[in-house]
């Protein structure tokens, strides 16, 4: 593990975000979504940045592989696309359901043992056919169930207790603060929970990116190889059928995104380039458009990208408009 310093703890401030992406109707610009970005070369040094990528502020779900890697290393067994569900923010579709089950039952426990918060699915269409068949929310349908059961995994082959494994003291989750403190290279600015009731650990997008890169350009048969490898292969695991994530890792090769609630992505290449992307208002319909621009302005072919523009504006059933990345994000002109 790399030597972390007091200096390297990110700043716990207000984060100082600028525009990232415009909305504009009719050829004038109707709303900012403010934000930040950072993408970094294949030597790790940072070759763009915009708003503040050194604040401390709450990666969310875009942390989870560093969590897939965490387990891996304390042991977990898994490979694939159980593993790819291990790191996912999946839809509730029935594969998503059985896999977790699947996760469970290698260590002899039921979805009684999860702890997360009970949920219905997170996909739309899931969602209401589990509602018109009258089913409840449920600790197997949230989207964190595949992480809780690979925790649950994690802890029971290692010996450790069950009913707590949530606790920021318990063996595992200090497993994955020192993992998250080693890929990221800075000390962990704060710890809260998450929505699904997992401690969160404060990062800088800077850190995120730094620790995407490194799960990406990982040796073989490493835990951050087999993690990245299991979501590249599996990414519909990771996310669900029709998930902009999963559409994004099979449209460009080699590519390895998460997402996370309030506007977060990160995404990195084999190469260790790497992009995160926060969204200040934690809008989804910008989140996208803008990590696309980023990956473009890292290098990635543009064309591999223009299914990840943003969402069109429509007015009458027209469109008249779209989500912009700013100008600051186009492309950097190739060299003739």
């Amino acid at each position: 593990m790399h030597s972390i310093s007091v200096a390297d703890t990110p700043l716990v401030r207000e984060p100082l975000h600028a525009p990232v992406a415009h909305l504009v109707r009719g050829g004038i610009v109707e709303g900012i979504h403010y934000g930040s970005v950072v993408v970094i070369g294949e030597d790790g040094a940072v070759r763009f940045r915009l708003g503040d990528i050194e604040a401390a502020f709450h990666p969310r779900s875009a942390l989870k592989p560093v969590q897939a890697v965490a387990m891996v290393r304390a042991g977990l067994p898994l490979d694939g696309e159980l593993l790819s569900l291990a790191a996912a923010s999946h839809s509730g579709e029935e594969r998503h359901l059985a896999g977790t089950r699947r996760i469970l039952e290698l260590a002899g426990l039921t979805k009684d043992d999860l702890r997360n918060v009970p949920d219905l699915p997170f996909d739309p269409a899931v969602r209401d056919a589990w509602v018109r068949e009258g089913r409840a929310p449920s600790r197997l349908a949230q989207n964190c169930s595949g992480k809780h059961a690979a925790m649950l995994c994690t802890a029971a082959l290692n010996g450790w207790s069950l009913d707590d494994y949530l606790d920021p003291a318990h063996p595992l989750q200090r497993a994955v603060s020192e993992t998250v403190e080693d890929l990221t290279g800075q000390r962990i600015a704060g710890v809260t929970v998450d929505g699904c009731g997992a401690p969160l650990f404060a990062v800088s997008l800077r850190g995120l990116a730094r620790a995407a890169a490194r799960i990406a350009t990982a040796g073989p048969g490493t835990a951050e190889a087999r993690v990245a490898d299991a979501m590249r292969r599996h990414p519909e695991m990771a996310s669900g059928s029709g998930r902009d994530v999963a559409a994004l890792m099979r449209a460009v090769p080699g590519l390895l995104t998460k997402d996370g609630f309030e506007g977060v992505q990160v995404a990195a290449l084999p190469d260790g380039r790497a992009v995160a992307v926060k969204i200040a208002d934690g809008a989804g319909r910008a989140r996208i458009p803008v990590t696309a621009a980023a990956l473009a302005r890292a290098g990635v072919d543009p064309d591999l990208l223009t299914g990840f523009a943003g969402e069109q504006l429509l007015g009458g059933g027209r469109p008249v408009g779209s989500i912009r990345p700013v100008p600051a994000l186009d492309p950097l002109p190739c060299a003739s």
